[in-house]
């Protein structure tokens, strides 16, 4: 059997985590057998799905490298087929015409609230033969007796009394077919093998298992996913993380570390916590889900983030900071390569939003240094240092992090001071403020005539500060 699976979104919003992660599973899923895996855009909301929230959910995907072998597919594109499918069950007898008004069914769920019963319709047009164009809502006729059982493959058998099922409405008054039948047409017409969704879905399962049953289709396996708390244990909310996964990009999050965080979120293999894409694919298997809500962790995921930019190839991490520095409107074009950047501010930056905006005094010139480095750093008694340090990096003929070192040490020893008395005079000369990588390889990427047109205007801030 051909495994087949699908990520199927209401494009009432964006993509969040928690979509996300159910993405993941059904496409890890499908890669580790070998199978497909198919995106379908779920819009029978109409009035609440957007064009805009379609290519959210599309650039998430794309952002996250999980690539989809057939779709996207549009329920929209596809009403002719769930009415013509509808309008066979009517003469089969296996769906029927509700001519109930709003006023009978309010009426009805007040009634059965007040008695603290749950809340369902009563069937009552479901043996009688109407035919006018005013009953244009249509219900399954869901089976009375019996039950509807499915093993899912996190949590086990599940199984429902049909007493517990009404008959669901498949197509509305304006013509327009409900949610929970086209699902159950798509999957069929889509051959899909396994379902992997939310546990929001686990309440829909048995109706739509059923009607599979009534139209003769086969019945996919189903796996419900645990939701997502905050790490409070309260729902997931914005504060927790629950935003686009475009919002971990515009944060500066690389994708590896995004999939490499939500595929722990409820999945484990022994205690390893890095994963590749590869590697997620060779060991995913729904034994090792949880049935347990899993809490989302953002120290976790910077941790993760910092990992993957030190451990991808420079050149890879390269490709996704060069989008944040044209988002921060830097000019690269003098100064060192991405890759050298990545190297430089690895160990210091968590996000690559936060190594772009650290690594602009690589490449522009400021207008004032930071008041409280300046204010220790560039004094007076700086001055002897930061001229006798020029004086030396001016005649180094070849410009290399061992040269500059030397020529660091060489002055600390000649003006019998510490590397630290000379190493922040020259950050703040060069950079501006009182953070760096080390400073002989600061110094380096910055260049030679920059640095020393640096120093020049830390000498000029220094006569200036004397003059006053």
């Amino acid at each position: 059997m051909k495994i087949k699976t699908r990520f199927a979104p209401s494009p009432t919003g964006y993509l969040h985590v928690g979509g996300a992660r159910t993405a993941l599973y059904s496409w890890l899923f499908s890669r580790h057998l070998g199978g497909e895996f198919v995106l379908r855009i779920e819009d029978t909301d109409r009035e609440r799905s957007t064009q805009e929230a379609i290519d959210t959910i599309m650039d998430g995907m794309n952002w996250l490298n999980l690539d989809w072998d057939e779709g996207p597919y549009l329920q929209t594109q596809r009403f002719d087929r769930y009415n013509s499918v509808i309008d066979q069950m009517l003469e089969d007898g296996k769906a029927y015409r509700c001519c109930c008004s709003r006023e009978r069914l309010e009426a009805l769920r007040a009634a059965q609230m007040a008695k603290g019963e749950k809340p369902r319709y009563d069937g009552h047009c479901r043996d009688s033969q109407y035919n006018s164009d005013q009953c244009s809502v249509v219900r399954f006729r869901n089976p009375q007796e019996g039950s509807v059982a499915f093993n899912d493959k996190i949590r086990g058998l599940i199984e429902v009394s049909n007493a517990e099922l009404d008959d669901l409405i498949i197509r509305r008054s304006d013509g327009s077919p409900t949610y929970n039948f086209c699902v159950v047409i798509d999957d069929w017409d889509m051959q899909i093998t396994h379902v992997v969704r939310g546990e929001d879905h686990i309440n829909n399962t048995p109706r739509q298992i059923n009607i599979l049953h009534a139209l003769g289709a086969p019945i996919p396996e189903y796996a419900h996913v645990s939701m997502i708390l905050g790490d409070d244990g309260k729902k997931l909310s914005k504060r927790h993380g629950a935003v686009s996964v475009m919002q971990y990009r515009d944060d500066g999050y690389l994708p590896e570390a995004l999939l490499n965080y939500l595929v722990r979120l409820g999945w484990s293999c022994g205690d390893q916590e890095i994963f590749s894409l590869e590697q997620m694919k060779t060991l995913f298997t729904f034994d090792a889900i949880s049935k347990s809500a899993s809490a989302f962790n953002t120290e976790k995921l910077l941790w993760l983030n910092h990992h993957y930019i030190n451990h991808l190839p420079p050149e890879s991490v390269a490709v996704y900071l060069s989008w944040h520095i044209k988002q921060q409107g830097i000019d690269t074009r003098n100064g060192p390569q991405l890759v050298e950047i990545i190297k430089l501010l690895g160990e210091r930056c968590k996000t690559l939003k936060e190594m772009a905006s650290s690594c602009r005094y690589f490449y522009e010139e400021f207008d004032e240094f930071d008041a409280d480095m300046a204010k220790k750093h560039l004094r007076p008694l700086d001055r002897q240092p930061l001229e006798a340090l020029r004086t030396k990096l001016a005649a180094i003929s070849e410009w290399n992090v061992e040269n500059i070192h030397q020529a660091l040490q060489s002055t600390a020893v000649a003006l019998g001071i510490g590397m630290g008395q000379i190493g922040m005079p020259l950050r703040v000369a060069v950079t501006g403020s009182g953070q760096s990588p080390s400073i002989d390889v600061t110094v380096c990427a910055i260049g030679q005539q920059r640095t020393l047109t640096r120093i020049d205007g830390a000498l000029k801030f220094i006569t200036a500060r004397e003059a006053q």
